[in-house]
């Protein structure tokens, strides 16, 4: 035995005969105060809006899929790429505005690159930033997060939580899972990025712009 087995022996007994400690309790960093969700939804949409995003409240997937249209006609989107989820599904169900192009595993970056929007559905949001938690199985999913100039963001009014913590409890176990693959992504508004001069500049690393479409 070499001086290196001796010193690693050394190591495991002592870990061997170390008694099981309890492991220190969580702090609570930010408490919940539970608030409703009206007071949530003006929380998200005043941080949204103070980076730049765009917040439409609809009362029903008719609501969105007309507001979609008018976000669709404004940027002259003629196709634009989705992330196939339920939620997606349904808002574009009869969409006429424009073409819908399902990316998959086989879609490449430059084919994302040249999408004129992206549609993404949210898992969760947050109000105390305004950012939208979106899991990304793949990394084609995750480039739709990146690479079209228009990011639409369309999610359920039930999916606001205060805060990060508040979310935790529901995030934990998928990123537990071990037959889970990718990981979540954080959209917080548009790209922004900003020279020595202090000149800010919107969509350098990532969407110009950022609309929000909430569903009751």
């Amino acid at each position: 035995m070499n001086h290196r087995d001796t010193i690693l022996g050394r190591i495991r007994q002592a870990l061997a005969d170390r008694p099981e400690v309890d492991a220190p309790s969580v702090p609570e960093v930010w408490p919940e105060t539970k608030p409703d969700r009206k007071t949530m939804l003006a929380r998200f949409a005043a941080e949204l809006e103070a980076v730049q995003g765009e917040l439409h409240w609809c009362g029903s997937l008719d609501s969105a899929r007309a507001k979609l249209t008018e976000v669709l006609g404004e940027i002259g989107c003629k196709s634009f790429g989705a992330v196939d989820r339920p939620l997606a599904r349904e808002l574009t169900d009869g969409l006429t505005a424009a073409e819908v192009s399902w990316v998959g595993d086989e879609t490449d970056k430059e084919t994302i690159g040249r999408l004129d929007a992206a549609l993404l559905s949210s898992d969760l949001l947050l109000a105390d930033t305004g950012s939208c938690l979106i899991e990304c199985r793949t990394a084609v999913e995750r480039m739709m997060c990146y690479l079209p100039p228009v990011c639409l963001i369309v999610a359920r009014a039930e999916s606001l939580r205060e805060h990060l913590p508040a979310a935790w409890r529901e995030v934990t176990p998928q990123i537990a899972d071990p037959s889970r693959r990718g990981e979540f992504v954080f959209i917080t508004g548009p790209s922004r990025t900003a020279d020595i001069e202090k000149i800010l500049i919107l969509g350098v690393h990532g969407p110009k712009r950022v609309v929000v479409l909430v569903v009751e």
